[in-house]
């Protein structure tokens, strides 16, 4: 006997289902199908894992419903998961020297209806020029012109393909990688110490920090100056933004200085707030911090183990509230604990969207839920973890040897699924290792320190068979 409920109770009761529970309810009758193939249902589903879907979505993708794209990209972000380590194509990739090594991709990281044809990265060749290299094919596909100054920092917006870069003398420029020339340029009186670009609400930026503690917002593409403001008496050490960029989240240099974030519309809309917006949060010993990903106001952070005291871990809802005319953000501690029974300190951590805090210690791989309990551990001596890379999807780590472990997040579960390990495809010296990490939709890259030659890049591509 077939059940009937009203249609508006029934649409609420399945508004609280993930896509797994909807397509087994889809399941039941014809009824019940139409209700749980509904676009506004599959929308909301869309608009939670990836935050920048919007109405063009579809009609960019040419997919018929808001079900069919949720499946469709779904199994796409799926495809190193169902990998072998054969599936990958491998190349080397030479590099520049010492930190100015770090690469970045700039092949476009948005919603396609077909799978990313090629990644395609961005990085300092040499200490004065910059060039972009196909991951697949291991070639250069455009360089610049050398520039008057080694540079020194260098970000990239994919969604945009351009590169921002900023070098000895402070001179920020902004890139297509097309052309041999900048297209915007921008000078600071100080030296700076962090470059970062962003799609905020307000459309695309370029975030600076300097040694003076001044934290620069300038417009993208012509790099003018939106606003300036003083976060630090010291220099400003990191930056990390909120899923949406609604936050960002600073440090100082030093371990005394405390945490601030700021609401970032206050940093960029300068005729409609006095002052920025922003809380301090009261954590010491900072040493980490990850935003929980789908998840816009949450943030946790790690300290490091300076004995006596052990590594702990905060966890922060930030929420903004309004007192008269003025808007005003309470940071909330949601939890915190201290890994009072480890003797090796977490030397790297991140957050799955569920809360779960995964941190790396030389010998270990630790789970644990907000509230400290204890999940799952991988053993990895007598090898080493050194580097670990956390997304919505993957944990990525980097032993000693070269090799790279990849897990995928299970979609049902607060676990880890180990997947694969690609190994390393030559033997390393006591002075080779893998000391960043780099990954998207279809390949993985190790950014690797050949002390005392220039730095290089392990490349791993998918096949377009397992992609497709």
């Amino acid at each position: 006997m077939e059940v009937h409920l009203p249609s508006l109770p029934l649409m609420k009761i399945l508004s609280y289902l993930d896509a797994y529970s909807l397509l087994q309810v889809a399941q039941v009758n014809k009824n019940w199908n139409e209700l749980a193939s509904s676009d506004v249902l599959w929308r909301k589903l869309c608009q939670k894992r990836w935050h920048y879907c919007d109405s063009d979505t579809l009609q960019l993708l040419g997919t018929e419903t808001w079900k069919q794209f949720f499946v469709f990209r779904t199994w796409q972000e799926h495809a190193k998961s169902r990998a072998k380590p054969e599936d990958f194509t491998y190349k080397e990739i030479p590099a520049g020297y010492g930190f100015r090594a770090n690469a970045y991709y700039i092949s476009g990281c948005g919603l396609t209806r077909n799978v990313q044809g090629r990644s395609v990265i961005c990085m300092v060749s040499s200490m004065t020029k910059l060039s972009t290299w196909d991951i697949r094919e291991g070639v250069m596909t455009w360089v610049s012109t050398e520039q008057p100054a080694s540079i020194q920092l260098l970000t990239t917006l994919p969604e945009m393909h351009i590169a921002v870069t900023v070098d000895a003398h402070s001179t920020i420029k902004l890139w297509d990688c097309n052309s041999s020339d900048a297209l915007a340029t921008n000078s600071l009186s100080s030296s700076c110490q962090l470059l970062k670009a962003v799609f905020s609400k307000d459309g695309p930026i370029v975030l600076v920090g300097d040694i003076s503690g001044n934290l620069y917002i300038l417009r993208i593409p012509d790099l003018h100056l939106i606003s300036k403001v003083n976060v630090s008496p010291y220099s400003i050490d990191e930056l990390h933004c909120s899923p949406q960029n609604k936050w960002v989240f600073l440090i100082g240099k030093y371990p005394h200085v405390l945490t601030k974030v700021f609401y970032m519309s206050s940093l960029l809309r300068t005729s409609e707030f006095s002052d920025p917006v922003s809380t301090i949060l009261e954590f010491s010993l900072y040493k980490r911090a990850f935003w929980t990903p789908r998840r816009e106001d949450r943030i946790t952070l790690m300290s490091g183990n300076v004995p006596p005291n052990p590594t702990k871990f905060g966890i922060f809802d930030m929420k903004l509230e309004e007192i008269g005319n003025k808007v005003t953000v309470q940071e909330y501690l949601v939890a915190s604990f201290s890994l009072q029974d480890y003797e090796a300190s977490p030397e790297w951590m991140g957050v799955s969207d569920k809360d779960v805090i995964v941190c790396s210690t030389g010998s270990s791989l630790l789970l644990f839920n907000i509230h400290g309990l204890r999940l799952q551990t991988f053993h990895y001596c007598p090898e080493e973890i050194l580097t670990l890379w956390v997304d919505p999807l993957h944990v990525i780590i980097t032993c000693n040897n070269g090799s790279m472990d990849v897990y995928a997040w299970e979609e049902r579960s607060l676990l880890l699924r180990k997947c694969y390990r690609l190994q390393s495809r030559r033997q390393l010296s006591r002075r080779n290792f893998i000391f960043k990490i780099l990954c998207d939709d279809v390949s993985i890259i190790g950014v690797m320190k050949n002390s005392p030659a220039p730095c290089s890049l392990m490349a791993y591509s998918l096949t377009s068979a397992l992609e497709n």
